[in-house]
């Protein structure tokens, strides 16, 4: 066996150490699962792996930061469906009312805006998640909130200063879920059964 093989399940072993003690040392600071370049020196020492390998994980996985952000961190969609459906308009609304750049923290520690990969929702485009740590970065959450609109992401934000839950999902009153403003176009009835030929007439 040559000196750099690993052995079988060595791979999957390591990694799960290294997410694991990435949530650990960023989630027991209470910055927000923040990951910067230190924190990662960090980690990667205690769990003896480069600290290329701690970066790899920061920047896949959405829930770490590598900066710090607000209390409500608003993630919008920067996917090909949502830019097309808006995305751009609704990040630079959230922008300009929160007076901030991308990834900065407003002034009373609230608000932080930045860009996330593709929710898994494009029907509903465009979006925005809301990284709720108001509570901690224990137990913190992720709100969808889809078709979004630079109005109502606004509106949103104000609710959240309120301390009031906004409603997540849709926010296009017309819509169910997923299913087309308006109501369903298709499939409104019993569906028609087969059609089946006379077997006595053979």
């Amino acid at each position: 066996m040559g000196g750099g093989r690993r052995r079988k399940g060595e791979s999957s072993e390591r990694g799960k150490r290294l997410s694991g003690a990435a949530s650990s040392e960023s989630g027991g600071n209470g910055l927000m699962n923040l990951l910067c370049l230190s924190i990662s020196s960090t980690v990667a020492k205690a769990i003896e792996v480069a600290p290329i390998r701690v970066y790899e994980v920061a920047t896949f996985y959405s829930m770490f930061n590598r900066s710090k952000v607000g209390k409500y961190h608003l993630l919008v969609c920067g996917t090909t469906p949502c830019m097309i459906r808006g995305s751009r308009e609704i990040e630079d609304a959230l922008l300009k009312h929160l007076g901030v750049k991308r990834n900065e923290v407003t002034k009373d520690g609230m608000f932080s805006v930045g860009e996330m990969e593709c929710m898994g929702c494009c029907v509903n485009a465009p979006m925005i998640t809301v990284a709720d740590y108001s509570t901690g970065s224990e137990g913190y959450t992720y709100n969808y909130f889809e078709d979004a609109t630079p109005k109502r992401v606004v509106e949103i934000v104000e609710m959240l200063r309120r301390g009031e839950k906004p409603p997540r999902g849709t926010q296009n009153s017309g819509r169910i879920n997923c299913g087309p403003e308006g109501g369903n176009t298709t499939l409104s009835g019993d569906p028609k059964p087969p059609p089946c030929r006379d077997l006595d007439a053979c």
